[in-house]
């Protein structure tokens, strides 16, 4: 590869979370851990399910956004929270996400209505589908309880990292994210000046900065709208 290929994949498994040294075009031991990890992942994504019937006790748990589900929905949102080593708020975590990401239609069929093809209840890209071993157009055709499968198996590669909201919204948004402090910066305007001019609605104070707070403030707001009367479950 030439050194200008390197740093593109070097791009592409950095903000995947997978690779965290210099973006240098030069292929070393980083390079190659994080080319592994990343296959690993992948195919991790496609051996791996949620149960169909998986069985849970709710002992008057608060689901958010939980009176917009199934129960199976919910069920099978506690097993990836549990199966992902998430804490048990992580259902919470989960479920704002999603109603965020699906303007709390919770459909599996939504379409991003900015033109980019995602689509779901995380806003599955078409090429994130396609290394889930699906399509786009699969996706929209399955019931939300099924699309959970590659909810699950996207989250997969993340398992033990998701630690809190931000960390959760961070694997959809922006991989490299995960773990990281809320005033650290994701889209810098001088440094990264095309995906900043493409999230620069997040860039709340106009700083030319867009820090990982900024971009939970709407997911905070939406886990707090879900976990209101009109909206929450208690299973």
């Amino acid at each position: 590869m030439t050194k200008d290929e390197i740093m593109e994949l070097q791009r592409q498994l950095a903000n995947a979370g997978f690779y965290e040294g210099l973006i240098d075009g030069l292929w070393g031991p980083m390079s190659e851990a994080a080319m592994k990890a990343s296959m690993s992942a992948a195919q991790l994504r496609k051996e791996q399910c949620v149960p169909s019937q998986p069985v849970t006790s709710g002992n008057g748990m608060v689901v958010a956004w939980g009176a917009r589900v199934s129960r199976t929905f919910i069920d099978r949102v506690i097993w990836i929270q549990q199966n992902l080593g998430m804490p048990s708020e992580g259902v919470n975590w989960l479920m704002a996400c999603m109603a965020w990401e699906s303007a709390e239609s919770f459909s599996p069929s939504i379409v991003n209505m900015a033109g980019s093809g995602a689509v779901g209840l995380i806003q599955f890209m078409p090429r994130t589908a396609i290394g889930l071993g699906t399509s786009s157009e699969e996706l929209a055709r399955m019931s939300a309880e099924d699309q959970l499968n590659y909810v699950y198996r996207y989250f997969l590669p993340y398992k033990g990292r998701l630690r809190n909201l931000g960390d959760v919204y961070m694997a959809i948004l922006w991989p490299a994210g995960i773990g990281k402090a809320d005033d650290w910066t994701l889209w810098d305007r001088n440094k990264r000046p095309t995906t900043y001019r493409q999230n620069a609605g997040l860039d709340l104070n106009k700083d030319g900065l867009v820090t990982r707070s900024e971009c939970l403030a709407k997911i905070r707001e939406k886990y707090n709208r879900g976990l209101s009367t009109e909206f929450r479950a208690v299973i």
